[in-house]
């Protein structure tokens, strides 16, 4: 689809209507010129004043001509960024509303294209707004629906019931460990993920460079004083080294962090079912963690093995009891919707399976064509279910999750997910994981440590949010994991100074 975009001529306009074209269009392409060739056309009228004002005229090769205008009040802004961002979403508004009519596609979620819808309604709830003026705003200004802006409201209600401090917490930070190695990497993978055969002398540097990072992160925090919410082993798949290299690993945990007893809640991915032995829970047991995750993807074996998972799906079930058995008391488990070959028979399946097992809590992705994954760069190879059969594999999850007394407790989407939809995470009451609250919802520094980690530092005055990223690679983590310590603590000595610092 090539569409020909005139009168606006800031290029700060290119990506947002890019990613709003590709809500309706697999393939589309932006042209900022009057291109006969185009196969649909749209002109903009842009003033901005004390009102933003916007129109757009849409004209396709059939000579069908749709218009669109919208109006706000333009609210003074600290930055240019603050002031394009008003006029950008004005802009997106007309554009998405002519593109609606021209297709007759209905996005849900509006004009949004980011991956953090509800933190719109912690923000609305932080300043006051009465909730049905909070709902209306939504509407309004980003033409989200009805439907999910009532999945909005119930994960915030829950969120706040299971954290009612969730807005103090910025005097506190969270913890993700990132573990970079799998048994393999599978084909929808963009995270730090090397496969671990024959890779043992890696494991051993970075495993003394994370020690070393959690001592140094863990005396600076002892000594401001700053408590630890949660813990988060993520990955990679943090039960791919060795049952003794867990051991040290969560020893050192227990030497470094300061009142690991008043942690609420330490996870461990052990996301591929062939990673999970009985010494390796017997090592979670003795620390205390029984919140792990255990990820089937799929219960259909043809799926596992086009996308490069290497157990079983009897492996899985046998797994998720053996962790049972051993005092695993909170075991997460994720499906993915839209897998390759798969349509509402083989999810169907995969929930059928799940009622089986009843873990404490369910994730329900839907695939994502991530840019730097093996399933994107073949696409060809890679056959998946269309829009409208993704949406009934949503709706299937949503009823069976409400039947089978789940609730969703947190989402999030990402860019060029299947359907325009999105990811949720649903639990039994009171098996909610916190660290996916705090995470999605912005509201606190979670320090990154290990091959991989993103640290994401939150200015606890300001809300102000700084990224930080240690080295994807062992090698290049274990060349400068000391350089990497010391900016991270720089970082935080600056957002929790006394000058910085609310407590």
């Amino acid at each position: 689809m090539r569409i020909s975009i005139l009168g606006l001529d800031d290029e700060r306009f290119n990506r947002p209507l890019e990613h709003i074209a590709n809500l309706f269009f697999e393939e589309s392409q932006i042209a900022k010129t009057d291109e006969s060739t185009a196969d649909v056309q749209i002109k903009f009228n842009l003033q901005v004043d004390q009102l933003i004002q916007v129109s757009a005229e849409l004209k396709d090769q059939n000579g069908k001509k749709l218009f669109s205008e919208y109006q706000i009040e333009w609210k003074p802004a600290a930055s240019d960024k603050e002031t394009f961002k008003q006029v950008k979403n004005a802009v997106s508004h007309v554009y998405l509303t002519v593109l609606q009519e021209w297709t007759g596609m209905i996005q849900k979620w509006g004009i949004l294209t980011g991956v953090r819808p509800t933190k719109l309604m912690h923000r609305k709830n932080q300043e006051g707004v009465p909730q049905d003026k909070a709902h209306q705003q939504l509407k309004d200004e980003y033409l989200i629906t009805d439907e999910k802006i009532a999945l909005m409201q119930q994960i915030v209600d829950r969120q706040l019931a299971v954290i009612p401090d969730l807005y103090s917490l910025k005097n506190e930070v969270s913890i993700y460990i990132g573990i970079p190695f799998c048994p393999t990497k599978c084909a929808y993978c963009t995270f730090p993920a090397y496969a671990i055969n024959g890779r043992q002398g890696s494991v051993d540097s970075f495993l003394g460079g994370l020690h070393f990072e959690m001592r140094q992160i863990g005396e600076w925090l002892k000594k401001k004083g700053i408590r630890i919410t949660t813990v988060y082993y993520g990955g990679g798949t943090p039960t791919s080294i060795t049952a003794e290299e867990m051991d040290m690993l969560y020893e050192e945990m227990y030497t470094s962090f300061p009142e690991v007893e008043n942690i609420r809640e330490v996870t461990v991915e052990a996301g591929r079912p062939d990673t999970i032995t009985p010494e390796k829970l017997e090592v979670l047991k003795k620390w205390n963690i029984d919140r792990i995750s255990i990820n089937p993807q799929s219960y259909t074996q043809e799926t596992l093995k086009a996308i490069g998972r290497h157990h079983t799906v009897t492996e899985t079930i046998e797994k998720y009891h053996l962790a049972r058995e051993m005092g695993m008391n909170n075991i997460n488990m994720d499906l993915i919707i839209g897998l390759p070959g798969e349509g509402m028979q083989e999810f169907t399946h995969s929930l059928e399976e799940t009622e089986k097992l009843m873990p404490e809590s369910l994730t329900v992705h839907t695939l994502s064509f991530k840019r730097a994954s093996e399933m994107t760069k073949n696409k060809d190879k890679y056959k998946v279910a269309d829009r409208t059969e993704v949406e009934k594999m949503m709706e299937l999850a949503q009823n069976w999750t409400t039947s089978h007394g789940y609730a969703p407790y947190y989402l999030y989407r990402q860019k060029n997910i299947l359907g325009n939809l999105e990811n949720v995470g649903y639990a039994l009451p009171n098996q909610d994981s916190i660290y996916n609250i705090i995470i999605m919802e912005e509201l606190q520094t979670i320090i990154g440590l290990g091959c991989g980690a993103a640290s994401k530092f939150i200015d606890p005055v300001t809300g102000k949010i700084t990224h930080f990223a240690n080295p994807k690679d062992p090698k290049s983590y274990n060349d400068s994991f000391k350089d990497y310590t010391e900016k991270k603590i720089a970082i935080l000595e600056e957002l929790f100074s006394e000058k910085g610092s609310p407590a």
